[in-house]
């Protein structure tokens, strides 16, 4: 099931608790002969997406209407009945932006529904993916309301884009997504609700697609991994939008990523495979490194060394291609010696030990922002001690929980808690006191 936001966004602008609404249902179906008995928690369990059943959607729909004095339709509360056409706005543009803003302002509020709602599945996580690479396109993306969007507004979305990133790179997703919510509330709903031309339109889903895909890595930061689907599959409709086949395959690399992280390699390999295949000569070299190495990986923990060898070549190969000034902001994130620590963390899974110290040598060798270095280093450590190097596996561990104090980040903390454990179970000397000082990092409550 996934929460209902359409339906908390509404009973919120309506000004109605659970409880409320379950008495008002109550009372409109004694108005029908229906003796219905629903409390607040009834109304919580269809906020986490189960359907009431029976007349009590329609009931629903009469409350509202009559509390915000409008019609209010299944489709405005998420209750569209399954395998039926929705109402024309519900499949429209202008229906995603509301169900997406709605996302928005669930997660201002920390919603808990909506906050520890697991990651899809199957169809449901492939299909936002297929629907980006396939027709139809979007033929306009106009639209009118009160506030008439600029070319001010959209370079405001940028710089807070890139502001946030920043931002994540160096205090972690925990601390930068409280804050990057509150601006999509604030800023960038209003304008996706304003009045733009179709060209206007393209860059002002553009750069709230760029905006909305740090919001989901921030979630991805923070152990909320439904969410951050959520997030990314929207960036994704916005990236169809804008026309932008680039800002698409990026979003997708961001869904690769997290694929790999859920140990759904296969998933990962086909997601790669569509966004090279569909952006095509619109992929950079660096976002072309990026998708193959992470395809390198998740043929390695699959086992196939061959093809793991052949996406490491192909993604050293692109990595050659990467010119400075030519990539768009989103790929900035890989940086000189990204693809070594990829290919490091491939090869360790094969079992290639010598020559994944090599490459997570060369990482740690090249500059990286404050986040990437401590991922550097934690690869370095962990292959070290494999290798028996224990002295230079604990210096590294060292600089690895410093390069890491002042962030916060479920995903560092993975990292730290991971070298911890091999230093522990290797139980050579001098293991101790690095683990003392990861230790020392952990017990700060994020």
């Amino acid at each position: 099931m996934q929460p209902n936001t359409l339906l908390d966004a509404i009973l919120d602008e309506a000004g109605i608790s659970h409880a409320g609404l379950a008495a008002h249902v109550n009372q409109a179906g004694r108005a029908r002969g229906l003796a219905l008995r629903y409390e607040h928690t009834a109304v919580a369990r269809w906020l986490k997406g189960q359907r009431p059943r029976g007349q009590v959607p329609d009931l629903i729909c009469e409350v509202l209407a009559r509390r915000l004095r409008r019609p209010v339709t299944l489709d405005d509360i998420g209750l569209g009945v399954p395998g039926e056409p929705s109402a024309p706005h519900g499949t429209s543009l202008s229906g995603f932006v509301e169900r997406a803003t709605a996302l928005w302002r669930s997660d201002e509020q920390q919603r808990p529904h909506i906050l520890g709602a697991p990651a899809v599945t199957g169809t449901p996580a492939v299909m936002p993916v297929w629907e980006w690479e396939n027709p139809p396109e979007d033929v306009d993306v106009s639209r009118g309301g009160r506030h008439r969007v600029t070319h001010a507004d959209i370079e405001m979305l940028r710089a807070a884009r890139t502001h946030y990133e920043q931002m994540y790179r160096k205090a972690g997703g925990i601390a930068t997504r409280t804050r990057i919510v509150g601006f999509l509330n604030a800023e960038a709903a209003p304008l996706l609700r304003g009045s733009y031309t179709d060209e206007t339109g393209r860059q002002l889903h553009r750069a709230t697609g760029g905006l909305v895909a740090v919001a989901g890595i921030c979630a991805y930061d923070s152990d909320a991994h439904g969410l951050a689907q959520r997030y990314f599959h929207q960036a994704l409709r916005l990236a169809k939008a804008s026309g932008d086949r680039g800002l698409g395959a990026y979003v997708i690399a961001l869904l690769v990523n997290q694929s790999l992280f859920m140990r759904q390699y296969r998933q990962a390999v086909a997601f790669a495979e569509a966004a090279l295949r569909a952006a095509g000569k619109h992929i950079t070299p660096a976002l072309a490194c990026d998708l193959y190495a992470m395809q390198a990986k998740a043929y390695a923990h699959l086992g196939d060394g061959t093809t793991a060898l052949s996406c490491i070549r192909r993604a050293e190969q692109a990595a050659e291609r990467i010119r400075r000034g030519y990539e768009p902001d989103e790929t900035g994130y890989v940086q000189p010696g990204l693809v070594n620590v990829q290919v490091a963390e491939a090869l360790l899974s094969l079992g290639e030990l010598a020559a994944a110290a090599a490459h997570a040598a060369a990482a740690v060798d090249n500059p990286a922002h404050d986040r990437g270095r401590v991922h550097r280093l934690a690869m370095l450590s962990t292959i070290e001690l494999r290798q028996g190097n224990t002295d230079k596996a604990v210096a590294t561990a060292v600089q690895m929980a410093e390069q890491a104090r002042g962030m916060e980040s479920q995903r560092l903390r993975d990292r730290l808690r991971a070298v911890r454990e091999h230093l522990v179970r290797s139980g050579c000397a001098g293991t101790s006191a690095a683990a003392e000082l990861i230790d020392g990092a952990l017990r700060v409550p994020l």
